[in-house]
């Protein structure tokens, strides 16, 4: 690297002589772990050099490890150094998911010259938006264990013998105490589990101390600097789905050439073994990475795009629509030429009394509805776009533990007489009050089948600061999805305060999470009349 730190690398050839383009993975979980996302010995095949490399301070390289400071720097220097191989051609496309996601938008950002095309997979765009944070509260769930999980590879760098030994011990039992002990320790925002490893977090932490390290690892504000073509991979269970959509939005809107894949996938399964099942819910064989729409898989989609790019006599014009979904529900791949859908119509749907939930108007003069939410006591999360330890799966699961609980609000429709697309973002629009000076509104869609189990499609939470028992609109966003509510079935939203451990606990004392140790019990309350309608609104796709 410029400064004089040495990165190391594997180097996959083509069994012949040439010179070939080079695909480029950095990653920070050790570059001899090869079997993520692109299978290495079909890209030689086709005529590719594969590059794995560990990043700055990570398994083989040297340097100081710290997540996302040095990726732009590193990614400039590692892209010209690929090209610059007496076995390269000099162009350089890159590849990954997450984390490894983030180091190709942040060599394109640098502007690194010889670099091609990219293909990140399941990568977030605002870190505010999905990895420290959501809507204001803290991705509790997935910052402590991916921090302890990478720390179990940084703590020889940090101790030796003894030492070494009693923090390893530590750090596992923190690991696999996370769900029963780890996560419940105060204050959330000072992550105790964190501070006994005593390492580098991964950022939930350090931007609370110092708001500027977000900017690190920000790739929205930025879409002035890339101009290299993005093949984007998303799950609709996925942690990253907004960003990755919106990665994509903001490049097509650009005019730089860019394509979209979005499956019914998590974190997980988009890069294992997964043969159509994500939560509860079996798919189908099509919908799995490995044969996408039964005819494909990640790594084809991902030599076809970068034969376009790297490859001169491969460098017609794309004879593809941009856009692939999986519509759930109806369980088929779709072509779309844009995203989101123009042709989606955003349709409100009212709360009303005694749970239903409605298409018409709004209810006439109604008190609302209310319930006490006590952060000693959450609501235990059940699924969704999360990453987690073991204890919590993502993806869709029966809500029927929470829908019974007193500070969980239900609203249903009647069972619907036709199929509805619902595709694109889906927001709520609250009237509400709480009797604090700060409180967290957690809303939940979900699709209610015809023997009554319901489950989970999006949700989301906004963590608000207000006077005490002032009436607010708040705009919840439950981020995107493309799901079919069948025939008989039921639309169904559920109103809450918390989702936990997924994200922090609010004290609904107004303290800052990184001190709060105290909690107190807050008296909400749901308004849902023609002056105060709370709705959800839905991208209804017609028929």
């Amino acid at each position: 690297m410029r400064d004089g730190t040495v990165l190391r690398a594997d180097v996959y050839r083509p069994d012949e002589e040439g010179e070939f383009p080079v695909l480029l993975h950095r990653t920070p979980y050790g570059k001899r772990n090869v079997a993520l996302l692109l299978d290495i010995w079909t890209a030689n095949a086709r005529g590719y050099v594969v590059i794995h490399q560990d990043t700055r301070g990570r398994f083989a390289s040297e340097g100081d490890w710290m997540p996302w400071e040095h990726e732009r720097a590193d990614g400039f220097d590692s892209v010209a150094w690929a090209a610059d191989l007496p076995y390269s051609t000099g162009d350089v496309g890159m590849i990954g998911g997450s984390y490894t996601g983030s180091t190709q938008w942040s060599a394109a950002i640098a502007g690194a010259p010889a670099l091609r095309a990219i293909a990140p997979m399941v990568t977030w765009r605002d870190p505010l938006d999905g990895l420290f944070q959501r809507g204001g509260a803290l991705e509790l769930g997935l910052s402590v264990p991916w921090t302890l999980l990478t720390g179990a590879a940084h703590l020889p760098r940090q101790h030796e013998g003894e030492d070494l030994a009693a923090a390893s011990r530590t750090l596992l039992s923190d690991f696999d105490e996370l769900a029963s002990r780890a996560y419940w320790e105060l204050p959330s925002g000072a992550m105790p589990a964190i501070a006994r490893y005593a390492g580098p977090d991964l950022g939930s932490e350090r931007v609370l101390k110092e708001p500027h390290t977000v900017e690190f690892s920000r790739i929205a504000g930025q879409d002035a600097e890339v101009n290299v073509p993005s093949l984007n991979f998303a799950g609709w269970y996925d942690i990253f789905l907004q960003g990755s959509l919106d990665n994509y939005e903001a490049m097509a809107a650009k005019g730089v050439p860019a394509q979209l894949v979005v499956g019914p996938w998590s974190h997980e399964s988009i890069s294992g073994v997964a043969l159509g099942k994500t939560g509860d819910v079996n798919f189908g064989l099509t919908s799995s990475p490995m044969m996408v729409q039964g005819h494909t898989n990640t790594t084809e989609l991902q030599l076809g795009w970068f034969d376009r790019w790297l490859k001169p006599s491969d460098s017609g014009e794309l004879d593809q629509l941009p856009v692939k979904i999986f519509v759930m529900g109806k369980n088929v791949w779709r072509d779309e030429s844009e995203w989101p859908l123009g042709r989606a119509v955003e349709t409100p749907w009212y709360l009303h009394p005694d749970g239903h939930l409605d298409q018409g108007t709004p209810p006439e003069g109604d008190e609302g509805d209310e319930y006490d939410f006590d952060p000693s006591d959450p609501v235990i999360t059940r699924g969704g776009t999360l990453v987690m330890v073991p204890e919590f799966p993502a993806g869709p699961f029966d809500q029927s533990v929470a829908e019974q609980r007193d500070d969980v609000l239900v609203y249903t429709t009647e069972p619907l007489d036709a199929d509805l697309e619902v595709t694109g973002r889906v927001r709520v629009r609250l009237w509400a009050a709480t009797d604090g000076p700060s409180t967290d509104w957690v809303v939940r869609l979900c699709d209610v089948d015809e023997a009554g189990v319901s489950r989970n499609i999006a949700d989301g939470i906004l963590r608000v600061t207000t006077r005490p028992g002032e009436a607010a609109e708040h705009d919840i966003d439950l981020w995107s999805t493309s799901n079919v509510f069948l025939a008989g079935h039921r639309i169904r939203v559920h109103v809450t305060s918390s989702n936990f451990p997924r994200w922090d606990r609010n004290p609904n004392t107004g303290e800052k999470p990184e001190e709060a140790t105290t909690f107190r019990v807050a008296h909400q309350t749901i308004f849902r009349d023609a002056v105060r309608p709370s709705r959800i609104i839905l991208p209804v796709v017609p028929s």
